[in-house]
């Protein structure tokens, strides 16, 4: 009979089966020296199989405890506040001072235990320094259009200036290479000590691209100059992509765009302006997205010189499609909606 019983049996080979197969004889009457005569596993490992079995009364393992953690939840909440106090500081740091807690861990135990709290190291956003009277202005701005939609923002022209750099000092670059590749020429990223700097004004609506201009060299940003661009880059765009319709120009607060021969001008001109605009809000204006598209797109011409980088600028701004403009149109809803809610901070744009 026994033999009957474990011919199938003899075939398992996990320990989870094997044991489930030791006990199951072991309810059916069978004694230890029985089972062991199966050959179904060692002696010692069938007679600890029916011990535990006899003890706890079930054929699970007891799960091991493992290494007891270094710190308590308690512990954990206060290494949680002391991060969220500075959120800059290392691990190294923080360990030295959660030890002051009465806490012995490593810089690694740290990383391990804020990351349990979702807390990751990474980069910090730069964002232009907010003060309470940028906040205020933020606030007031973002409640006179937060009834706006979408299609009252596509009247809307942004402009904006931007500076262009030679060997793409426009941001971070990242390649991908093999060992002992770091100094590789195709995985250098080239600076220059003073690389050459080319300044544009450009400004779009959700109808596409308008002008762009690039401003000479040895040339000053004052109101003369931004006059004759308004002149020569602004009024065309208007006509071109709005016609007799109405539209609104949206400028920022530099201090060339404020001159009253410029309010005055831009009022002879019938020209609406939007604002008043914020003070150091790059994130509200949706050009300064579209500055950094563009810039990526140059950098990846890697052009060599100040006539190559000119004419690359042109050549990418014109293939800006109508399709990118107007969704970074569409956008100003969200962004109204978000600095309001954070109350005039910064905005995820």
């Amino acid at each position: 009979m026994l033999e009957i019983i474990v011919l199938p049996l003899l075939t398992m080979v996990t320990c989870k089966e094997t044991r489930a197969a030791i006990i199951a004889l072991h309810k059916n009457g069978f004694t230890g020296k029985d089972i062991v005569a199966t050959k179904i596993a060692p002696k010692s490992t069938i007679y600890r199989f029916i011990k535990n079995f006899k003890e706890r009364g079930s054929i699970l393992v007891k799960k091991a405890s493992g290494r007891p953690r270094k710190s308590s939840k308690r512990q954990d909440r206060l290494l949680k506040r002391i991060q969220l106090r500075d959120r800059s500081a290392t691990s190294a740091e923080l360990a030295q001072e959660w030890q002051q807690a009465g806490v012995s861990a490593s810089a690694r135990t740290v990383r391990r235990r804020l990351l349990e709290d979702g807390l990751v190291s990474r980069r910090a956003a730069k964002k232009p320094l907010l003060s309470k009277k940028n906040i205020r202005d933020r606030l007031i701005f973002c409640r006179k259009y937060s009834e706006w939609t979408a299609e009252d923002w596509g009247k809307v022209i942004f402009s904006d200036e931007a500076p262009f750099r030679l060997f793409g000092a426009s941001g971070k670059r990242l390649v991908r290479r093999r060992k002992g590749e770091r100094y590789h020429q195709s995985c250098v990223m080239p600076t220059v000590k003073h690389p050459d700097t080319i300044h544009v004004w450009g400004c779009f609506s959700s109808k596409g691209v308008g002008s762009l201009t690039i401003l000479p060299k040895n040339t000053a940003m004052n109101k003369e100059w931004y006059q004759n661009t308004l002149q020569q880059q602004l009024l065309p765009t208007i006509q071109q992509q709005f016609g007799e319709e109405q539209c609104i120009f949206q400028h920022d607060g530099a201090p060339c765009h404020k001159a009253k021969v410029i309010t005055k001008w831009l009022g002879d001109q019938n020209v609406e302006i939007l604002g008043p605009w914020p003070g150091n809000s790059p994130d509200l204006n949706p050009i300064e997205n579209l500055w950094s598209i563009l810039k990526r797109r140059v950098d990846k011409q890697k052009p060599t010189n100040s006539d190559k980088l000119q004419e690359v600028i042109m050549k990418e701004w014109v293939a800006i499609s109508q399709d990118l403009a107007q969704k970074l149109i569409e956008s100003m809803p969200s962004r109204i909606a978000e600095v309001l809610k954070k109350k005039g901070q910064h905005c995820k744009y």
